[in-house]
């Protein structure tokens, strides 16, 4: 068979489950009845226990202590909460030479990218560092993953300094902007930590692929316009972040700009684009992407000082204090007047970063093919943060371009995170005068480098060819960001998020069906063109759970479909309408306001002389049917185990039925 062809093969060494028996040469065998079963009983609470197993532990992870000893399990318990304890059990002299090989590799992108993010959250350049030791040694502890590289990233740098800058002005007030930022942290860690303990991760699913492609975009377009200033050179530059202001401030300002530093901007800017473009296209040499930045660095830094005086129109970052991370936790602001802003600003910078984190980690976990559990990344990124912003640090998660590096440099485990840190250690206990000279314009263009990657057009092209309604979510998302705000940006990717999934459950699909001929399969009309119609019945499919949102539409939509097959059939001068057969193996569930629907639909068809007749109910759609007594009402002789065994029980009936009436 070709594979573009969509013809049903039968084969006769195997008979399909939905076959009727084999058909001799006198004709064909009768296809015998089976009676719907219902499930076993259960008591309401075990069935109450099982239903939110499944909603709150899907994975059940509790299945690796049964039968185990007390001492074992409290080893598996350590392991499930420390991962540490599992993996440096195990290590050895060959996984940490992988190791430290993949953390020095990740440290020399790190420190130039944690510099460069914390600018672009408002914050001290040294905050960047600090936010580059803590958060990965607490990670490496408890994370799950054996790739990620934790740290700073863009897009939750972007929001955070763009949420308080609308109230709190860092160069008027620094104090007060630090401590709302470090304070925004703890609030985005504790979030995150309580979406985790209490296995409540499928709440970041509602930001779906789309609104992200869409969000990711726009923002990566913000954060490059927001560099402008920092390769012009601007003074005088808007703290606002739609794409209109900052056009806008860029052109006004236009006598303000720096020529010494465009040029000098450009110039990195083709060499860190050039690295990029050798490391996507030849994964060997990942390293010379990743060494770019700290490269970059290095030379500007050198070629500043070399010129010192001479280098008018260039700003460098100046002096930045050394020494670990200071305590913060006396800086926390639980009271006043900013409270909802960290608040606010700590969920928003929370579900981002989380999203971008756990996104990261599974990506890389199913190319090693192992896996990573989510909930347990949560808490792991939560009280990651939560810590952080007790040292001086703001909102951390994996990274990933940095996780990118991270693989492509052969880690192994998170111990990776522990040499980056230990690197980025040393560089803030004795490095730190070696910056002084660095000019902020390699900062804004290793930013630029760094979210060229985020805008994704090969994922929207996919999107229009694919979904249509998921394409336009993207679009909203991406004007949204880039137009008014990035917090709006986000609340409409959210809205669109949530308008999709109602729509889907609002207006469930409902296909008309026909049979495949030699077989007792039925399927979609509009699929299969060699699927045909049986007289005097329509099959319809219903491909959704049947709820009080949908309920109304279902009548109107089935009557929809029996007026229209009533028109064709007086058309076409065929066998009129009888029985109305609803396939309801798809529909995984249904409440009262459906149950009510489902009686309210036969009394409708009645009033017409139009006999309902249901197939395949799942287990639970039976119970509920037999529990509110709807399985009486709806008549159990109407109720099939499979759409061709009531197919041939009303033909059956039929032909009995013509013999009496000609009597």
């Amino acid at each position: 068979m070709g594979g573009g062809s969509n013809r049903v093969e039968t084969f006769p060494e195997f008979q399909d489950l939905e076959s009727p028996p084999q058909i001799s040469a006198h004709g064909v065998q009768p296809l015998e009845i089976h009676k719907v079963a219902f499930q076993k009983k259960q008591s309401t609470f075990r069935a109450l226990k099982q239903e939110l197993g499944e909603i709150f532990f899907p994975d059940d992870p509790l299945h690796q202590f049964k039968n185990k000893s007390f001492s074992r399990k409290l080893l598996l318990a350590l392991q499930y909460i420390f991962p540490i304890i599992q993996w440096g059990s195990e290590y050895n002299l060959q996984l940490l030479k992988s190791d430290a090989i993949s953390g020095l590799t990740i440290a020399s992108l790190a420190i130039p990218q944690g510099i460069s993010y914390a600018k672009l959250a408002n914050l001290p350049p040294i905050t960047g560092l600090y936010s580059s030791f803590v958060p990965p040694l607490v990670y490496s502890v408890l994370g799950s993953s054996k790739d990620l590289a934790v740290g700073p990233v863009s897009i939750a740098s972007l929001v955070m300094g763009s949420m308080l800058r609308d109230q709190v002005n860092p160069d008027l007030e620094p104090l007060l902007y630090l401590q709302l930022a470090f304070t925004a942290t703890f609030f985005a860690g504790v979030f995150q930590a309580s979406l985790g303990f209490l296995r409540l991760g499928f709440i970041v699913d509602y930001l779906s692929k789309a609104t992200l492609v869409g969000f990711m975009g726009g923002a990566a377009i913000i954060v490059s316009l927001q560099q402008l200033k920092g390769l012009f050179d601007i003074v005088h530059f808007t703290t606002k972040m739609d794409f209109v202001s900052v056009i806008v401030s860029v052109f006004k300002n236009r006598t303000e700009w720096a020529w010494q530093s465009v040029v000098f901007g450009l110039c990195f800017l083709a060499f860190l684009l050039i690295t990029r473009h050798i490391g996507m296209k030849r994964p060997k040499y990942f390293w010379v992407s990743a060494a770019a930045p700290l490269t970059s660095v290095i030379l500007s830094t050198i070629i500043l000082f070399a010129l010192k005086s001479h280098a008018h129109g260039i700003d460098i970052i100046g002096r930045l204090e050394k020494g670990v991370n200071p305590p913060s936790a006396d800086m926390l602001y639980f009271q006043g007047s900013y409270l909802g802003l960290v608040v606010k600003t700590g969920i928003v910078t929370g579900i981002l970063s989380l999203t971008e984190g756990i996104a990261v980690g599974r990506t890389f976990a199913s190319l090693k093919n192992y896996q990573v559990d989510g909930n347990k990344e949560m808490m792991a990124i939560g009280l990651m943060n939560m810590a952080g912003s007790c040292t001086s640090c703001y909102v951390t998660t994996g990274s990933f371009s940095r996780s990118a590096v991270n693989y492509n440099a052969g880690s192994k485990t998170a111990a990776s995170n522990i040499v980056m840190a230990s690197v980025v250690l040393i560089t803030m206990l004795f490095l730190m005068p070696l910056f002084y000279y660095t000019p902020n314009v390699i900062l804004s263009v290793i930013i630029l480098t760094a979210v060229v990657g985020l805008i994704d057009f090969g994922a929207a092209v996919r999107l229009w060819k694919v979904d249509k309604l998921d394409f336009m979510a993207c679009l909203g998302a991406f004007f949204g960001v880039l137009f008014i705000s990035v917090e709006i940006g986000l609340i409409v990717a959210l809205g669109i998020s949530m308008l999709k999934i109602l729509i889907h459950v609002t207006r469930p699909n409902i296909v008309i069906l026909g049979n495949i001929p030699g077989t007792q399969n039925y399927r979609s009309l509009g699929q299969y063109k060699e699927a045909i119609r049986i007289p005097s019945f329509i099959i319809l499919g219903i491909e959704s759970p049947l709820y009080f949102t949908n309920s109304m539409y279902l009548q109107e939509r089935v009557m929809r479909w029996v007026r229209e097959e009533e028109e064709r059939t007086s058309d076409m001068n065929e066998s009129e309408i009888n029985y109305i057969v609803l396939d309801v193996s798809a529909v995984t569930a249904v409440d009262t306001s459906g149950i009510e629907a489902l009686l309210e639909l036969k009394k409708t068809l009645n009033s017409r002389s139009l006999q309902l007749v249901l197939a395949n109910p799942v287990a639970g759609v039976a119970e509920k049917l037999r529990l509110s007594e709807a399985w009486e009402k709806l008549e159990s002789e109407c109720i099939y185990m499979c759409v061709g065994e009531a197919i041939a029980a009303f033909s059956s009936m039929s032909k009995n039925s013509e013999p009496d009436m000609r009597k």
